[in-house]
């Protein structure tokens, strides 16, 4: 495989983790393609940096853990639902040791300035209270430290392409699309931004990937 492709988990090796993981839905003909655009933009905002700790928030299957592999030397990962043993296990079946939690974003298990990074891949909007999510990612980030996020866009049009490939409502979101990117901003130093598509319209801006800084 060259460096250049996208290192997933593959489709077999998948567990069904919540009613919100569809890790499957990376592999279906169109909305696979629109759906690793997300981790693309990730893997382009974390750089050609090797990072000693990343911290995947909303691991789901583990299916982005092999690329994160790539570029960390110890992973870790938290989620709420409780099969963390078993994604772990079928994660080492394919050569990747990852210390996965169940748990919430809003209270993380870990030490003070523990992490180089922090990824999530449109899962923070799915946290109750974003404000304390940002203060602990705050808190177990080194000084320095990064936070790459990707979080779906939102407007009528993009709820209604939504429900229509997918058959999922853009109700389970809350308000949380719109707050989360200008709290991130209030707590971290923005350092690079990314939509998708680029130069385009709200209305249709897809994804944004957003690169911040602690402190």
């Amino acid at each position: 495989m060259s460096n250049n492709s996208l290192r997933l988990l593959p489709p077999s090796a998948l567990i069904r983790t919540s009613e919100v993981d569809h890790a499957d839905w990376n592999y279906r003909k169109l909305l696979g393609l629109v759906q690793r655009v997300r981790f693309r933009l990730v893997r382009r905002l974390l750089g050609e940096a090797r990072y000693p700790r990343i911290l995947e928030i909303g691991y789901g299957s583990g299916v982005f853990m092999p690329e994160l592999a790539r570029r960390g030397d110890e992973l870790y990962g938290i989620d709420p639902h409780p099969k963390n043993r078993e994604v772990a296990a079928v994660l080492e079946q394919h050569g990747i040791r990852a210390q996965l939690h169940s748990g919430s974003a809003e209270e993380l298990p870990f030490p003070d300035a523990h992490f180089d990074a922090i990824v999530s891949v449109s899962a923070i909007e799915y946290v109750p209270d974003i404000e304390r999510c940002c203060r602990e990612m705050g808190r177990v980030l080194k000084p320095g430290g990064k936070l790459v996020i990707c979080t779906p866009g939102h407007s009528r049009l993009l709820d209604m392409a939504l429900r229509v490939s997918t058959g999922e409502r853009a109700s389970q979101y809350s308000d949380h699309r719109q707050r989360l990117l200008p709290t991130l901003k209030r707590h971290f130093v923005t350092e690079k931004e990314k939509p998708f598509p680029p130069l385009v319209s709200s209305l249709v801006k897809l994804y944004t990937g957003i690169r911040l800084r602690n402190g």
